[in-house]
């Protein structure tokens, strides 16, 4: 079997899966506060089953005139004003972010980065607004294509909820851990590496035919 049949441009068609979970002030991307982003890479190994690799986190500041929502900041138990959060400008944060994830996609061969998330319409609107903040031309990821891991859960294994779908896959969660932007994008990446495997093992994803550009249509 040809080592392209085991790379990730081949199973995701040139794209290459970053899972991502933020933490914000808010439900508002364009007014409300970004206060913590974690994103998390992926790697196929020689079996064609993928597994978690890079990690990415950052505490960040609220931009200027950013909006706080009391009810969203009591319920991630963020304060953004804390100085131990060790925040950084929001800029300085997503400019990091995407050198890293440039770095991993040139690595893995792949042409474009798109979004893995739960509830992903959610992380992706936050992280297309900080870009937009912030002036990053050469960002990585695809402006709205996205992997949602809450479909996928749903169809694979009958639930929607991050912490149900994770303990049907055998995967621990401990709930006192939850809202915490690093851990949840850890666990999702569990879950999204599971169900891909998964779905490999019950015989789909046929080892056949050439990666398709993600310039294509979508």
């Amino acid at each position: 079997m040809s080592e392209l049949h085991h790379s990730l441009p081949h199973r995701f068609r040139g794209y290459f899966p970053v899972v991502i979970d933020v933490e914000t002030a808010g439900f508002n991307a364009g007014t409300d506060a970004l206060l913590e982003i974690a994103a998390v890479t992926v790697k196929m190994e020689e079996d064609g089953l993928i597994y978690p690799d890079q990690t990415f986190h950052y505490h960040v500041d609220p931009f200027e005139g950013a909006n706080l929502e009391p009810a969203a900041l009591e319920f991630n138990g963020i304060d953004p004003h804390c100085a131990l959060r060790g925040a950084i400008e929001e800029s300085e944060a997503m400019k990091s972010l995407c050198k890293g994830i440039r770095k991993a996609q040139k690595d893995a061969d792949c042409q474009r980065s798109v979004i893995v998330a739960h509830n992903a319409t959610f992380d992706q609107s936050f992280v297309n607004a900080a870009i937009a903040r912030c002036n990053i031309k050469r960002t990585p990821f695809h402006p709205f294509v996205s992997f949602d891991t809450t479909s996928l859960a749903g169809l694979t294994l009958g639930q929607t909820v991050l912490v149900k779908a994770c303990r049907a896959a055998g995967i621990e969660f401990d709930q006192k851990e939850a809202h915490s932007a690093l851990y949840d994008a850890q666990k999702t990446t569990e879950l999204f590496c599971f169900m891909v495997n998964r779905y490999k093992a019950l015989g789909g994803w046929p080892l056949a035919g050439e990666p398709i550009s993600p310039d294509e249509p979508c």
